[in-house]
């Protein structure tokens, strides 16, 4: 069986590839010509260059493929051209997933979010099931995603897309090359850069769990089901209390009101627009995140896939070594 994986390059994209090869899968490969191939060294697979707003290229990569696996989205919490998200995760979606179906292709996962989903006022962990809208999605990322997802969820309904949804937590772990802005925490607290923190709280979890996730809902998860692909609920000064240890440095001790940074998240984004700089590490999306606790319940693909998680330590230890070997501390 063939198996064509978009966002390949990427950070769960690499990891999902490696475990299929590990079961001894054919895979093929669909990139941008400007993407970093890093990630894909020392694999046998297939590259295809192409692009999701490209429909000639999803026409090509589709051909002779029974499998697929669309990982790409674009995650940026903050993006000085908010069109460009919605470019991307909205409607190449569609254009990929109208592709697969003109392919034949026999089954199909799309990797969502946790960010699409909602969040339980009780503080209790949240499911697949908690009530969620549009107006409580929280800029433009949750909101491209939320909206990528009802395309997925309405071509299953209307056009018996044969699809399966996954939504991922916070993966962490080796391979982070960007790194995606948690990574960003994780790397910035073992080189001291965050001397406070604010109370919040994420899930997190290894993201090669999270490719095996991806393997389990093509092989057992039933079509047009959601499946969050967690692992454990932390608060943020416990994640920043283990990469301190790992980096033998004191844990921050100050617990900062969120409504007092929201002023440098304004210039910091600010910053970045006037000098075409990288995303900020503070923004105020990012804040109005943090004033829920992002928990979220893994049971149903526990109970229906078999699906199962180390614990996220070794996430956070994986992603500092090779933050540490790759010379991006």
């Amino acid at each position: 069986m063939t198996f064509l994986v978009t966002g390949a390059t990427g950070f769960v994209g690499s990891s999902l590839i490696r475990a299929l090869l590990h079961k001894g899968k054919d895979v093929r490969v669909l990139i941008r010509k400007d993407s970093d191939r890093t990630n894909l060294k020392g694999m046998n697979v297939e590259i295809l260059v192409g692009d999701l707003t490209e429909i000639s290229s999803l026409r090509e990569a589709c051909k002779a493929t029974e499998g697929l696996f669309h990982v790409a989205a674009d995650y940026r919490i903050w993006v000085k051209k908010p069109s460009v998200l919605y470019q991307n995760n909205v409607q190449g979606t569609l254009n990929l997933m109208r592709c697969a179906l003109e392919a034949g292709i026999s089954r199909i996962v799309y990797t969502s979010s946790v960010a699409t989903l909602g969040n339980s006022n009780s503080g209790l962990a949240a499911n697949e099931t908690t009530p969620v809208r549009y107006k409580d999605m929280i800029g433009h990322y949750k909101r491209s995603k939320f909206l990528a997802e009802r395309v997925v969820e309405n071509m299953i309904r209307s056009q018996s897309l044969p699809a399966v949804i996954v939504n991922p937590s916070t993966p962490i772990g080796p391979r982070d090359l960007k790194p995606t802005p948690t990574g960003r925490i994780l790397r910035d607290a073992a080189a001291g850069r965050i001397p406070a923190y604010v109370n919040t709280g994420l899930n997190l979890v290894h993201v090669d769990d999270v490719a095996r996730g991806h393997i389990l809902a093509f092989e057992k998860g039933k079509i047009g089901r959601k499946y969050i692909l967690g692992g454990d609920d932390f608060s943020l000064l416990e994640i920043l209390s283990i990469v301190a240890n790992w980096a033998n440095k004191k844990p921050p001790s100050i617990a900062l009101p969120r409504k007092l940074i929201f002023p440098v998240a304004w210039f910091c984004q600010c910053w970045a627009s006037l000098t075409n700089g990288p995303e900020p590490q503070i923004t105020i999306d990012g804040l109005r995140m943090a004033g829920k606790n992002m928990f979220f319940d893994s049971g149903r693909a526990a109970t229906e896939l078999g699906y199962k998680w180390r614990r996220a330590e070794s996430g956070i230890v994986d992603a500092l070594e090779f933050f540490k070997q790759n010379k991006l501390l």
